[in-house]
């Protein structure tokens, strides 16, 4: 099984995948209830673990921490120097995260035609 890349001091962790289908294997790493939504925050300027919380859906932080790690093993998301100075991390997409935009972009598309309740909040 393939192992997923770890950020530095941190132990690398196997990734069970449920076949070689990239579609499969795409959503072993973004496909939860979660996970999409937080690369939607930071597409949309969302950088903060105060951030990610604030949002609608409620996250509970625990779930958040998970899905931020997530996120960081796989080279979806980085760590950065918090730009107010203080001692905490701020996130931001990596190149290979940004090239999920067109992905929800679909998403936000499907639902916006299909369900009349949808309102935009990814316009970019």
């Amino acid at each position: 099984m393939p192992k997923a890349k770890g950020k530095p001091g941190s132990e690398n962790k196997i990734v069970a995948r449920r076949s070689p289908c990239p579609v499969a294997c795409s959503l072993d790493i973004i496909g939860d209830r979660w996970t999409l939504l937080i690369i939607r925050d930071l597409l949309l300027g969302r950088t903060r673990f105060r951030d990610f919380t604030a949002s609608p859906e409620g996250i509970p932080t625990n779930i958040l921490s998970d899905r931020l790690e997530r996120l960081l093993q796989h080279d979806i998301a980085e760590q950065i120097p918090a730009p107010d100075g203080t001692k905490r991390f701020a996130y931001r997409l990596t190149e290979k995260g940004k090239a999920l935009r067109p992905v929800l972009k679909a998403m936000r598309d499907w639902g916006l035609e299909w369900d009349k309740e949808a309102r935009a909040m990814l316009t970019k």
